[in-house]
């Protein structure tokens, strides 16, 4: 591709059809090293009422980066990130039976007229506002076991839940309140207006539950992750995978907490480009999302891309912003480093290792398929053993869960040697410097 063909930086505001297909041409280009901005549109809740949409999500159209090839990796900075919905809804789900082939993220169906992906209207509020375009059958794949309604405040600082007469009032408006954007067709999830939680407080921490780049094979949006991706295996629709296949995954739906705002995530470039997408941002999550859903949110988001020449990871390698490190895994300060060396050379040791943080993110069927494949993933990279990831992970990092049941992070001090050998040493100690 010539150059004129890359920007600087790259507007981005339409959206896939909820599926990343390396097949599909990228619209979007960005030259190495420059930005991408996106109005991103709500996660998992909206499209997941939203059954013409193919992976449960509704992510941006991925943009190509200039010089990215196969093999290498792509070192995206999050630069900032602004709710912008006034208000959002969330909750438990409970899949509705007969109303999807297999899987309700990716195949639903009219339960009436056998629409596959049927394209819907809205028809008043409630969890049966969601009607078949054909025949007007309730088409809803999910509906809410426990689910609340929350309002933000002017400065997106807090959130508080409401009651019913606040959240059918919101229901009534549903996009202006959750500020779909315009190319979006997702249902809002403020129709439903659920209210089983009235008057919780909680504090805005925005986030993006998806990052990364598009896989080696088509997946639908939402099982680009080694849990969700278990779905696929012997799946009766068109993205059903094989256990060789589902490694095409590029782990981007990950929804950790600490991606964001301030953070470094380094993507694998599978596909010419890598085909940097995002979205599924959310308001505010502990560690786990372990309602299977949290606050998805539509929102600003500024992010700047630096290509890593021949830099072969497996799956995404997160640089937390430090305050979210864990205690144990924060670099040491000029005095702790001082304390050290006189310990050490009271004890003959010559020389005590300058070390950085990473954490490598790590997905599976469970937890602790995710936990291994972490420590797997960290070890083939630094070219050291697993006992060895373990023994520091134990000392100077820890193991925490992204989202419930299988993407976790396995954080821990790298030593600055190992760092230097895969050239990350310089993207660490300016991160944390």
């Amino acid at each position: 591709m010539s150059n004129q063909n890359f920007k600087q930086t790259v507007y981005v505001n339409r959206f896939t059809d909820g599926t990343l297909d390396p097949n599909v041409e990228m619209s979007y280009h960005v030259k190495d090293k420059g930005n991408i901005i996106a109005n991103t549109a709500p996660g998992c809740w909206g499209p997941m009422i939203t059954p013409e949409l193919k992976g449960g999500h509704e992510v941006t159209q991925p943009v190509f980066v200039e010089g990215a090839e196969v093999g290498d990796a792509i070192a995206i900075k999050i630069n900032s990130i602004r709710v912008t919905s006034v208000a959002t809804a969330s909750g438990h789900d409970k899949p509705m039976e007969g109303r999807f082939t297999g899987d309700p993220f990716v195949a639903g169906i009219c339960p009436n007229c056998g629409a596959k992906n049927p394209k819907t209207v809205v028809k008043g509020i409630g969890q049966g506002a969601v009607r078949c375009a054909e025949c007007d059958e309730d088409v809803t794949p999910f509906t809410f076991t426990n689910a609340y309604t929350m309002a933000f405040n002017e400065d997106r600082s807090l959130g508080v839940t409401l009651n019913r007469e606040a959240a059918e009032r919101i229901a009534h408006k549903a996009k202006d309140y959750m500020c779909t954007p315009e190319n979006s067709i997702q249902n809002p999830i403020v129709t439903f207006a659920p209210h089983d939680i009235v008057g919780a407080i909680a504090r805005v921490i925005p986030f993006l539950g998806q990052l990364g780049t598009v896989p080696a094979s088509a997946f639908p949006d939402s099982h680009n992750a080694g849990d969700f991706g278990q779905f696929l295996l012997d799946a009766p629709h068109d993205y059903v995978k094989t256990v060789e296949e589902l490694e095409d995954r590029t782990d981007g739906h990950m929804d950790i907490n600490r991606v964001r705002e301030g953070a470094i995530l380094i993507c694998p470039v599978k596909v010419e480009g890598g085909g940097v997408y995002l979205g599924d941002m959310h308001a505010m999550q502990g560690n786990g999302e372990i309602a299977g859903h949290t606050t998805d949110v539509a929102g600003i988001v500024d992010l700047s891309v630096r290509v890593l020449k021949d830099l072969e990871v497996d799956g995404p390698i997160l640089l937390p912003v430090a305050e979210d490190l864990p205690v144990v895994a924060k670099p040491y300060s000029s005095e702790e480093m001082e304390k050290a060396r006189k310990l050490a050379e009271q004890w003959g040791v010559e020389k005590i290792e300058e070390s950085y943080p990473l954490s490598f993110v790590g997905t599976g069927a469970t937890l602790n398929d995710a936990t291994e494949n972490g420590l797997e993933r960290a070890a083939k990279l630094l070219g050291i053993e697993v006992p060895e990831v373990m023994n520091r992970a134990t000392i100077t990092g820890s193991i925490d869960i992204g989202r419930n049941p299988g993407v976790v992070t396995v954080t821990f001090l790298v030593p600055s040697d190992m760092l230097r050998k895969i050239r990350l040493d310089q993207l660490t100690r300016n991160h944390y410097s």
